[in-house]
């Protein structure tokens, strides 16, 4: 059927938030316009919406609330939604297995039942044996907002070390339980964010890395500098934690201890920004009051431990190999004429590399999907490792002595599985499978490849159902993300499934500014750079217009966090070439993204504000800064949260309002507020239910589609 669009909207300063009877019109809720300007390097800029990035003065709840009340008024009335939602619950019912973490001939994994908020952590004494429970987060809150973070289990397989978010913050609060208990033991540790941590080969404590208490009314804001490592020894309180290493002279540092296997070091990487490029400094554990040492003191690269002989140590670096190589560096000789190429670059990207029973598990990605090689750890050829499809692999950790280990494997049409890989005769075998009530074999994924505006090649993965027509009328949600050296590949989702079952195209461009292709192709989305990731994007909409897939009014662009900054800039530069527009949890004001939590990380990717010709950059593409009066906008939903402390919803509620007073035109621009969530990490399924009920609900409505919802 065809859903009625909105045919106009009036903007004006109202209190009223109420939908018209005839839905003809939209009101939106006033959003006072102040005088604050900012001088940037002798640019004055306004910034009128500064009042509502205090998220808890009277003022900014109540156009929170009136925003809410509207965006609900309007998805209330959408016919199609609540069959949507029934099919993504129907959808989504089904069994889902974690990765396999083996110690000491125990194994962990995480498991839910379907509709369970928060999968359940188990442990089995052997492959045959019957699962125990260990950790169930849904016990914790009514509402399913208490996740497991993280978690690590000791080498004797005894004691988990685990963390807990509320509400989707990143403060992570760290707990301990024995494993054959099942109970709790006193230690709580608390104000750490992003960290893991760390067994000592002893199993008696760990190393963990945290900051200071910060103020409890400004700790979803406040940014966070001066990071601790400390060493924590299980039983004893937070307070007689030894702190290992901090720099007070660097508030930007930050610390991730990991205790080899042998228990002889412990190798702590040093992170100064969200650039993959770091320090690597250890010290013996063998020997009392040993002073850190500085192996490798300039962020000129990526350095990632993957393991140690005795004083052989191994990494993976792109140092002199943008596409990433394999080294060892001998601590007696560390020197970098001593450095060993133990494998070299390839003409793929190595993605992930983990030392498991003497081999070396190498995933690289070819043109953005997932291939596995096994070497020695001399750098010799031992095997491929077959995998089901055209996908993405996770896994392939283990210990040096382990004769076994398990990825999982995932497409946009296959759903999880987990394998165990077998060592000793290479025998790769199921461990468990996801069974989703629908036929793989009536979809098919294509990888196309596009030009960009400067002639760039860019690949991207189209997926529909089979026998697809391109009349130019298909609906399309194009998505996309384009940076933090972080790459698209194949994933499953069952919002993206309804969507393809109900007739609609999923197209996933692999952008400048993500890691596909290595450090180069990051590069050329940064700074100064970050122009490119747009022009991608927006070819990418053009191509799929050209190619006859779709039209403007049947086009809709996603993305989320930095994908959100995607579609605010997308949105602000070609607003003629979409015709609906989803942006999640957005990085939107690109003048004062440092001033809150971890965005001073992001000055690495972004440029800094600071600095006079990377300001010049910033404003020219800030979202929020380029919003243009008078201008007719696509149908925008924009999506944030209450408690996302990694990009704060400030970004989300200064943009909303600045697009809802710019809209000439009848597409409404709408904002979702979620409440006890966060950037997304650990979002309760039936949150992730509801929300994506709103996006596919909201799309079928603005783009008058004639969609059809299997019920």
């Amino acid at each position: 059927m065809m859903f009625l669009l909105l045919t106009s909207i009036a903007i004006g300063q109202t209190d009223s938030t109420d939908v018209s009877q005839d839905n003809a019109r939209l009101i939106y809720p006033a959003a006072r316009q102040g005088d604050q300007v900012d001088d940037y390097h002798g640019t004055k800029v306004a910034d009128p919406y500064r009042w509502l990035e205090d998220p808890d003065s009277a003022e900014t709840r109540a156009w929170i609330t009136a925003e809410n009340k509207l965006t609900s008024a309007f998805l209330d009335k959408i016919p199609a939604r609540e069959t949507i939602r029934k099919r993504l619950t129907a959808l989504q019912n089904y069994e889902r297995y974690g990765l396999v973490t083996q110690r000491a001939g125990r194994y962990f994994y995480q498991h839910n039942d379907g509709l369970q908020n928060q999968s359940v952590l188990y442990w089995m004494a052997a492959l045959d044996a019957a699962p125990t429970e260990l950790l169930d987060p849904n016990t914790l809150s009514k509402d399913g907002t208490v996740a497991l973070e993280s978690y690590n289990v000791s080498d004797d397989g005894k004691l988990l070390g685990y963390s807990l978010s509320t509400a989707g913050s990143d403060w992570q609060v760290w707990h301990v339980r024995g494993v054959d208990s099942g109970k709790d033991l006193p230690d709580e540790l608390k104000w750490s964010k992003f960290s893991e941590i760390s067994w000592t080969a002893d199993s008696k404590g760990f190393y963990y890395s945290r900051y200071a208490e910060p103020n409890e009314a400004t700790k979803l804001t406040d940014t966070n500098y001066y990071q601790k490592l400390y060493y924590h020894r299980v039983g004893t309180p937070q307070s007689a934690d030894q702190l290992v290493y901090d720099r007070p002279d660097k508030k930007e540092w930050e610390f991730q201890g990991a205790a080899s296997e042998d228990g002889k070091y412990l190798v702590i990487g040093i992170a100064h920004s969200s650039e993959p490029k770091n320090l690597i400094y250890y010290q013996r554990l063998d020997s009392p009051n040993a002073p850190i040492v500085k192996l490798i003191d300039l962020f000129e690269a990526q350095y990632d431990y993957l393991g140690n002989d005795s004083s052989l140590f191994w990494f993976m670096t792109d140092l002199d190999a943008p596409l990433r190589r394999i080294i060892a560096i001998d601590l007696d000789h560390p020197e970098r004429e001593h450095w060993q190429t133990v494998v070299p670059e390839s003409t793929d990207v190595i993605e992930n590399a983990s030392i498991v029973g003497n081999q070396l598990f190498l995933t690289y990605l070819k043109d953005a999907h997932s291939v596995v090689k096994e070497d020695g750890l001399d750098g010799k050829f031992v095997r491929d490792v077959e995998l089901p499809g055209l996908g993405t692999v996770d896994g392939f950790v283990g210990r040096r002595t382990d004769r076994e280990t398990f990825f999982s494997f995932v497409g946009f049409t296959a759903p999880p599985t987990v394998y165990r890989c077998q060592l000793d005769d290479d025998k790769v075998s199921l461990f468990r499978r996801s069974h989703v009530d629908f036929n793989p074999d009536d979809y098919e994924t294509r990888q196309e490849f596009y030009t960009s505006r400067d002639g760039t090649r860019v690949p991207m993965f189209i997926c529909s159902k089979k026998g697809l027509e391109r009349n130019g009328q298909n609906p399309t949600l194009l998505y996309g993300y384009g940076g933090f050296n972080i790459s698209l590949t194949p994933h499953f989702s069952v919002g993206n499934l309804v969507w393809m079952e109900m007739g609609g195209i999923y197209a996933e461009p692999n952008l400048r500014g993500g890691g596909e292709y290595g450090r180069a192709w990051h590069e050329a989305g940064m700074k100064l750079k970050k122009q490119n990731v747009f022009d991608d994007f927006i070819a990418a909409a053009q191509s799929m217009i050209d190619q006859h897939y779709t039209s403007t009014p049947k086009l809709a662009i996603a993305g989320h966090s930095n994908g959100g900054l995607l579609v605010g800039a997308c949105l602000t530069q070609r607003p003629d070439l979409f015709g609906a527009a989803l942006a999640g949890v957005g990085v939107m004001d690109m003048l004062r993204f440092n001033k809150f939590t971890c965005g001073w990380e992001w000055t690495s990717d972004y440029g800094s504000p600071e600095d006079l010709e990377e300001f010049k950059a910033l404003l020219a593409y800030s979202p929020l800064h380029n919003l243009k009066p008078g201008t007719k906008y696509p149908a925008t939903l924009v999506m944030t949260a209450d408690h996302d402390d990694r990009v704060v919803p400030v970004h989300s509620f200064k943009f909303t309002a600045a697009l809802q007073a710019a809209q000439a035109g009848p597409a409404p621009i709408l904002i979702r507020i979620d409440t006890d969530a966060g950037h997304g990490g650990g979002k309760p399924v039936l949150k992730t239910i509801d929300e994506r009920t709103d996006e596919l609900a909201f799309l079928v409505e603005v783009l008058g589609t004639t969609l059809r919802v299997q019920p």
